[in-house]
């Protein structure tokens, strides 16, 4: 058996990819996509014609409803694969405004919906901002789904599971990166690797900390780096693994092994954490990592998304 049917004995496998093209070979149960990973796929020639025909059909409309259109064009495009559930991110620029992206993510639901497409396919994607989370607290109220991305501290997976989101990505790969560029000549590839990584210890603290104190939201492990990142998160609610990866692990035969385990997890000695705006704004403050982590991706997906308009204008 290879590493990536192995992998799915354990956890929910998820394609992290706007190139819906490569999709069927995995056999993925959910999808997610980002500003990025969408820029990257309307830049494929086979991809042109459907950027195309999005604009020609919405020309004259806000820039804001065409790019949500595109988006929920290639959801649906998406949905149509795969069995499960696919995310799709509100424009970063609104991460410091809960009205804005609670406004934002009940028109990107109104039209799924307008396509057929049930409510609970769909993850709204927002950043885990103190006001992106109570956005999300605000449409799960309402019954829309959220998935809170851009995660990289303990205390931004406290305040998602108060708010009760449906779902969480740690990003695991750029959590990596920060202590190696930190480290600089010090770095020990091998001692940091596999279970000692940073970025799969920070995944299984919180994964713990939800099955301790029976939190619901779903954990899903986000950007790798490395084949022993994903094995050592093994057990993970979900891991969404970009398609170079997973055709990594559908070539290897390596043992893969549960690595995190909910049961051992339920009987844990470990303290009961819970956070206020001020409580959650210095914990933030105190992790220089996230700090710089979660400031630096609003930026660059924010950055993609005037791309992706100035792409949209030229079409």
């Amino acid at each position: 058996m290879h590493q990536l049917d192995a992998l799915k004995q354990f956890t929910t496998v998820v394609a992290d990819t706007g190139d819906f093209r490569q999709l069927a070979q995995f056999q993925p149960r959910d999808a997610t996509t980002n500003p990025s990973l969408i820029l990257k796929a309307v830049q494929k020639s086979e991809y042109a014609p459907l950027l195309q025909a999005t604009v020609e059909r919405h020309r004259g409309a806000p820039m804001e409803e065409v790019i949500d259109r595109l988006l929920v064009r290639f959801g649906c495009e998406i949905l149509s694969l795969i069995p499960g559930r696919v995310s799709t991110e509100v424009d970063a620029r609104l991460s410091f405004d809960t009205s804005a992206t609670v406004a934002r993510a009940e028109r990107i639901i109104e039209l799924y919906q307008a396509e057929g497409i049930h409510i609970d396919r769909v993850l709204i994607k927002i950043a885990a901002t103190w006001e992106g989370i109570e956005a999300a607290r605000q449409l799960e109220r309402r019954g829309i789904h959220t998935n809170l991305t851009l995660l990289f501290s303990f205390a931004q997976a406290v305040a998602c599971g108060q708010a009760r989101v449906q779902l969480i990505s740690p990003f695991v790969g750029r959590i990596y990166d920060w202590y190696k560029k930190q480290a600089g000549s010090q770095w020990d590839e091998a001692a940091m690797a596999g279970a000692n990584d940073p970025g799969v210890q920070s995944v299984r603290r919180i994964f713990n900390h939800y099955k301790r104190f029976g939190i619901a939201t779903e954990v899903m492990g986000a950007s790798f780096r490395n084949l022993g990142q994903i094995v050592a998160l093994a057990g993970c609610d979900l891991l969404t693994i970009a398609p170079d990866l997973l055709a990594q692990l559908a070539q290897s035969d390596a043992p893969v092994v549960r690595a995190l385990d909910a049961e051992a997890a339920r009987t844990m000695d470990l303290p009961a954490v819970q956070y206020d705006e001020a409580g959650f704004r210095y914990a933030l403050n105190e992790d220089a990592m996230a700090t710089e982590k979660l400031a630096e991706g609003i930026r660059a997906f924010a950055a993609d998304a005037v791309k992706l308009e100035q792409l949209i204008q030229q079409a």
